[in-house]
């Protein structure tokens, strides 16, 4: 069974959810635009993944569908978040046997910023918080965020719009809110993700379009790029202007993804 609440001041959940005690859960997060949802079909795998992966029972999408559609009706520009949690139940971290998914759909305004980082790139500062390695989370998108939390917190020092964000191998993985890609030698590169990180529906959606290789990457390879670029649902591509004291000319950064979209296409 599933319970879909929708978000508001008035709306609440329970202090015994399996969510707010133990993070057990996962979300997902897509820009609303004239009454759609942007990469519906990604967001819904991801969602059928997340449950497959975490033991959930399966989501019943065709009332959660109807749910999101009414809400996001008259919206212009926007945020959707829906978060699933396992609901109450079960003895301390062992789940109950039958679930009763709180799935909580929320409608947000759409974050202003993104579009002026669109036109002036994005600065990454290196962040000194490194992502542990856990294969069996690697690229959900879970209620777990603590990591970065302490990355955005940590963040406050710098005077960067993001940070790059390595794992305890010191390779690079994501930014604290967007995956990453670069064009090398008129190749697109990525990092691997299977052993920690979030594989985002944008990426994911990107695949369709470019030949993306996904390989562990150093800090050193990734600033000898020739463009680099940070992606995710709500600000789509943005291209990299610096990483630390390395800068990237980014009118040349968008001339070669632009070549390589036509390429493509």
């Amino acid at each position: 069974m599933q319970t879909i609440i929708t978000a508001s001041e008035t709306s609440s959940v329970s202090t015994r959810d399996r969510g707010l005690n133990y993070g057990d859960g996962f979300f997902t997060t897509a820009i609303i635009t004239h009454g759609q949802v942007e990469h519906w079909a990604y967001h819904k795998a991801r969602l059928i993944e997340c449950a497959q992966r975490l033991g959930f029972p399966a989501l019943e999408f065709s009332a959660l569908e109807s749910h999101i559609t009414q809400q996001i009706a008259s919206q212009v520009q926007a945020v959707l978040k829906i978060v699933v949690t396992r609901g109450e139940g079960g003895r301390g971290y062992a789940p109950p046997s039958e679930c009763n998914l709180n799935i909580i759909v929320s409608v947000l305004p759409y974050p202003a910023h993104y579009h002026s980082l669109h036109e002036t790139g994005i600065s990454l500062a290196i962040s000194p918080i490194k992502l542990a390695l856990q294969p069996h989370l690697a690229g959900l998108k879970t209620l777990n965020r603590l990591e970065q939390v302490l990355i955005k917190n940590a963040l406050q020092a710098e005077q960067s719009d993001d940070a790059l964000v390595l794992d305890y191998n010191s390779n690079v993985i994501e930014t604290s809110a967007a995956n990453i890609f670069a064009i090398k030698n008129n190749k697109v590169i990525s990092p691997r993700l299977d052993e920690c990180g979030i594989k985002g529906v944008f990426l994911q959606s990107l695949c369709d379009k470019l030949a993306i290789e996904f390989k562990t990457i150093s800090v050193d390879e990734l600033t000898q790029a020739g463009a680099v670029f940070v992606c995710n649902s709500l600000m789509k591509i943005v291209p990299v202007k610096s990483i630390g004291e390395y800068c990237f000319d980014i009118a040349h950064s968008r001339s070669l993804l632009n070549e390589l979209l036509a390429k493509e296409a």
